[in-house]
């Protein structure tokens, strides 16, 4: 089927309109008209080819919500008018052991991403939600629970959400833990946000004071502004985790002396070049660790969703017409959005 969508058709050139081919539904997959997606950095660094290997046409995006238009003969979980998810994964090798625990990110064959992965359909590699529709298998469909007039800021969850909440939940955020957020975007508000929800004690670092009234609305307890040395010496050792959500390369030793011993900082943000090596004796004078982590597999995203739901937590966003997304782009590289686009698929 022929499907009206964005793609950029080189790294140098714009996101424009774009005619893409979807297959037609087999017996487990779900055909979901798309309302909203939400705009990732990833989005930004895969068209420009930041991270190298990016196959055009590129159509971007995989903050995926909507309304399931048809199903196949042997899909059992969904049905038609139902409202739905997709995150950044459409599919993986189902037999590893990460898959068989219900970590599909970690897929020992390699995850086939929303965007960008190699695939039986044409073009041969996966297209995004910057389009009317897409064709997914059941098992990579989420339910949606929350209400129609959420639908929109529940979009970023599907990337933004689940890339905070994982971490969280691997390293048992929530009641007597005092749990750090650097970088305040469309990750970091969400991670402030999901922290609180667990019951954790949230510490958010920013580059901007005039941000502080804000973050502490999103549920931070503290505030720390990290250009001042000052602030940072006083929140020293005082972290069990971190969630260091920064999308460019910086220096994270400030930060690591922030963690009491033991203490894990997360990156869960993927720099257009390496971070400059932080300094070994930070570690080893309290037996700190420097992990990562990759978004999440489908069993948490759905357990992530529900939470939401339950707790009414959504991203704070900005919704966009599909022409300004260059504009929203280069509005995003200045950090200027809170905290995250979405796109009116309607307009496309």
């Amino acid at each position: 089927m022929t499907v009206k969508a964005y793609a950029a058709e080189a790294a140098d050139k714009p996101l424009g309109p774009y005619a893409i081919e979807r297959r037609e539904a087999g017996p487990s997959d779900v055909v979901i008209e798309i309302a909203f997606c939400g705009v990732c950095h990833s989005d930004l660094h895969t068209v420009r080819s930041e991270w190298g290997g990016t196959l055009y046409p590129c159509v971007p995006g995989h903050e995926i919500v909507g309304t399931v238009s048809a199903v196949g003969s042997a899909v059992t979980r969904f049905a038609p008018g139902d409202t739905v998810g997709v995150g950044c994964i459409v599919d993986s090798c189902r037999t590893c052991s990460a898959c068989g625990e219900g970590l599909e990110q970690f897929c020992a064959s390699g995850m086939t991403g929303t965007y960008n992965s190699p695939t039986p359909d044409a073009p041969g590699h996966t297209l995004g939600g910057y389009s009317e529709r897409i064709v997914v298998d059941q098992a990579y469909v989420l339910a949606i629970r929350h209400p129609k007039e959420q639908l929109a800021a529940v979009a970023p969850l599907l990337c933004a959400g689940i890339t905070t909440w994982s971490p969280l939940r691997h390293w048992q955020a929530g009641p007597g833990k005092r749990v750090g957020v650097v970088g305040i975007g469309g990750l970091g508000h969400m991670a402030v946000k999901l922290a609180r929800a667990l019951g954790a004690e949230v510490t958010a670092f920013t580059t901007n004071p005039a941000k502080e009234a804000a973050i502490r609305d999103l549920g931070a307890h503290h505030v720390v502004v990290s250009t001042d040395k000052g602030a940072m010496k006083a929140a020293r050792e005082s972290l069990d985790l971190i969630i260091n959500t920064v999308s460019h390369s910086h220096d994270l030793d400030p930060y690591l002396l922030t963690l009491k011993r033991n203490g894990t900082m997360v990156m869960v943000g993927g720099p257009e070049k390496p971070h400059p090596m932080p300094t070994l004796f930070h570690f080893l004078t309290r037996r700190r660790s420097l992990a990562g982590s990759l978004i999440g597999g489908i069993a948490e995203t759905q357990e992530m969703l529900d939470f939401c739901a339950e707790h009414g937590v959504v991203s704070d966003i900005e919704l966009i017409r599909m022409e300004e997304i260059e504009g929203a782009y280069q509005r995003m590289l200045k950090s200027d959005v809170r905290y995250r686009f979405v796109i009116d698929t309607s307009t496309i």
